[in-house]
């Protein structure tokens, strides 16, 4: 069974994190991460579960799909899709900021 409580944490550094590391962050069973990773929705290094190493980047990734999965009851690929948008819609505001443009 899986906590419904809800941890919020900030990725310091560039730690790389197991599928253990990845499922507790973001409170599902390691079979949710082992699907999204074999549907290309969520990346890794590695060549077998034991083995995957995910990057902070991909945490956060995980943490939306998961997110907008239990928020909106989306299907996996949907949810995906809309982390996709989201990721993108970061990188444009954050190009703004960066010109001076809020």
């Amino acid at each position: 069974m899986i906590d419904k409580d809800v941890v919020t944490a900030v990725v310091i550094d560039e730690r790389a994190l197991t599928i253990d590391d990845v499922a507790i962050a973001c409170s599902v069973t390691t079979q949710w991460v082992v699907r999204h990773v074999e549907e290309g929705t969520l990346e890794c290094t590695g060549v077998v579960p034991h083995q995957w190493r995910f990057s902070g980047r991909a945490l956060a990734r995980a943490r939306r799909i998961r997110a907008v999965e239990a928020n909106f009851d989306a299907d996996p690929e949907l949810a995906a899709l809309v982390a996709d948008m989201l990721d993108e819609i970061d990188g444009l505001r954050a190009r703004l900021r960066r010109a001076g443009i809020d």
